[in-house]
């Protein structure tokens, strides 16, 4: 593993929490979703079997706390087969690099994230103008430098097929990122979308604080392609998925699910679009 693996000039911990912070939930018996303060990671795989894999890597500054999850639920000693990320923004790759150093494991996501992961290059700047309530206001001092994970991260199979989940394919549902990607498995149709949509009002610091449960649009202000994210999420309602866990906000279920997922497909202009913002062009819309 690479010495010089480094996190960008500008990553830090960010003050923000939700009343899920802390918390796990075992969603199925080799599934579980844990909440570091406002985003979700999840474990894929069987805790009698010691077999799983992480996907993606928390918030800044959470390395122990995911180790510490991780032994409790797998026993100690053990670590996941591979990291994978939906995405690299710094809420998803938060603890990564010490990760990496801590249980030294290859770190998979899709070719047009690498440069944000390879030092590289900067996502574009997060638009704190862009509609929306408190955290997208906030927005601006969030960490935008790419990360460096060196010759740790690895491309994902270009055959859709993911390192450590056989049963499970990768979707490529770019927008709110490049090389935005989400996980389903058909078997049970289980969905885990990332930020491709979330289960809360991500820009609001109320809703996300209290976790108010809703099917939306991707978190506004880091989205720069907005016909490409309509069109993911069209390609996610269309799987009829049963569960889903997202980046942001509550596992979401059936009915509740196809029925949020449908509304938001007929609605994505009026409810997920900000009315402006650096990143909106309405004409388009």
């Amino acid at each position: 593993m690479d010495k010089d693996i480094s996190y960008g000039d500008d990553y830090k911990y960010i003050p923000a929490t939700s009343v899920n912070s802390g918390a796990g939930l075992e969603i199925l018996p080799n599934i579980y979703c844990y909440t570091v303060q406002i985003v979700n990671i999840c474990f894929v795989g069987n805790p009698d079997t010691q077999d799983f894999v992480l996907v993606d890597s928390g918030m800044p500054g959470s390395a122990d706390e995911i180790i510490a999850v991780t032994e409790e639920r797998f026993g100690k000693g053990n670590f996941p087969k591979a990291i994978i990320l939906t995405h690299g923004h710094f809420d998803h790759v938060g603890a990564v690099i010490d990760l990496v150093k801590y249980w030294k494991i290859p770190v998979y996501a899709h070719r047009l994230e690498l440069p944000f992961l390879t030092g590289k290059e900067s996502y574009p700047e997060p638009d704190p103008g862009v509609e929306g309530g408190l955290i997208a206001k906030a927005s601006a001092i969030f960490p935008n430098d790419p990360i460096n994970l060196g010759s740790s991260i690895l491309e994902i199979p270009s055959d859709g097929s993911i390192p450590g989940m056989p049963d499970w394919r990768w979707i490529h549902t770019p927008g709110h990122s490049p090389g935005h990607i989400s996980l389903y498995r058909d078997a049970d149709r289980f969905l885990i979308a990332g930020d491709a949509f979330v289960t809360v009002k991500q820009d609001s610091l109320y809703k996300v604080m209290i976790q108010d449960r809703e099917v939306h649009g991707p978190p506004r202000y880091f989205t720069t392609d907005w016909e490409a994210a309509m069109k993911s999420v069209q390609t996610l309602e269309a799987l009829k998925p049963a569960i889903a866990v997202t980046g942001h906000g509550e596992p979401v279920h059936e009915e509740e699910l196809s029925a949020g997922l449908a509304k938001l497909v007929d609605t994505f202009d009026q409810t997920a679009v900000p009315d402006y913002g650096r990143y909106v062009n309405r004409k388009e819309h």
